[in-house]
């Protein structure tokens, strides 16, 4: 699986980071998400799919 962020749609929210730590973080100055692992293991495709599914911008991507 590939992990993207949209960086320009994201609002800071931070619902990523809730569901899949360690995939996401936030930028300290403006609280945008950036990915930390973009291709994580498949037994964390649950969290990285609830993060995506939750994110109110809809600025997660996963692919495959």
């Amino acid at each position: 699986m590939k992990v993207f962020v949209d960086q320009d749609r994201c609002v800071a929210s931070g619902q990523c980071v809730f569901a899949a730590e360690g995939v996401f973080d936030q930028r300290d100055d403006d609280g945008i998400a950036v990915v930390l692992d973009g291709n994580p293991p498949d037994d964390r495709l649950d969290d990285v799919r609830e993060a995506e599914a939750g994110c109110p911008a809809s600025a997660i991507l996963v692919e495959g």
